[in-house]
């Protein structure tokens, strides 16, 4: 039997997720101000303010966290093969259920986070685990308030080339097709420098770290009830502490930590928690 002496259970919520779902809701940064630059983004585009039509798929633009806590997006793109942090991967029409619901309404939110989430899988070539161990994070825009009341009813998904868990934005390449497809490079994967992965800033792999996210585990199947915080707590630690040593080679001593979210998350369709494992590797 295993015995993990200095197992360490350390929970929190990652950022990666609390960014999507802001961004799902609209309800960070709606500010008062009217003007474009408030309500759509710094350096917009006049064509794209208040606009109608379904956005271009692939177009690049240098999106600041500002910029990505707004429900609508007008920045002007850049061409990919200048500096940029962000890349549209999935454009589209919301399907017909959604044309009645409110501008912030949970449901929209709920299946922007779906929506996109899949789409960022196939897009960066990767599984779940590894869109959850990564800094790269997404955003998703739908129309201006203006727009959505003459009817447009589109959406947006870009992918941001940092974000997630707290990680500034980075450039990202040319195209982000395929990023972490294979092994997934440690530029963009994330780690922790510190003593503890609670509280410690969070920094790609490939500089100085003390843990990184290695692995994932599911607490739930897509159709389970929220068991409760602590449910889910106990299982994220139990689960993570055998799958980190699996990681490590079974050693007999070793430091775990995991990243459990709540019901929020859970209800727009999360059902992993993220496995850290102390290592400078």
């Amino acid at each position: 039997m295993r015995h993990p002496s200095r197992a360490m259970a350390l929970a929190g919520a990652a950022t990666v997720l609390a960014l999507a779902l802001s961004a799902c809701t609209g309800s960070a940064g709606s500010g008062d101000a009217r003007g474009a630059g408030a309500t759509q983004g710094r350096n917009p585009d006049p064509a794209l303010v208040d606009s109608t039509s379904v956005p271009e798929l692939g177009q690049c633009r240098n999106l600041r966290p500002e910029d990505v806590a707004l429900p609508a997006n007008a920045t002007a793109a850049v061409d990919c093969t200048e500096e940029h942090t962000a890349q549209t991967y999935a454009v589209g029409t919301l399907p017909d259920k959604l044309h009645d619901a409110a501008y912030d309404s949970d449901e929209l939110g709920a299946w922007a986070y779906k929506t996109c989430s899949k789409g960022l899988m196939a897009f960066l070539g990767a599984d779940e685990s590894s869109v959850m161990r990564t800094i790269v994070t997404w955003s998703w825009f739908r129309p201006s308030e203006a727009a959505w009341d003459e009817g447009a009813r589109w959406y947006r998904c870009d992918v941001i080339g940092g974000g997630g868990e707290g990680v500034d934005y980075r450039p990202l390449p040319k195209t982000a097709e395929g990023l972490l497809m294979g092994l997934p490079p440690d530029e963009w994967m994330v780690c922790a420098d510190g003593p503890a992965v609670a509280g410690s800033p969070k920094v790609p792999c490939s500089e100085e770290h003390t843990w990184r996210a290695v692995t994932t585990i599911k607490v739930g199947e897509p159709g389970d009830d929220y068991p409760g915080d602590r449910v889910v707590e106990v299982t994220s630690r139990d689960f993570c502490s055998d799958s980190v040593a699996a990681w490590l080679g079974y050693p007999l001593e070793y430091d775990f930590g995991f990243t459990w979210f709540k019901e929020a998350e859970w209800q727009v369709g999360n059902r992993r928690s993220v496995c850290w494992a102390r290592t400078s590797s």
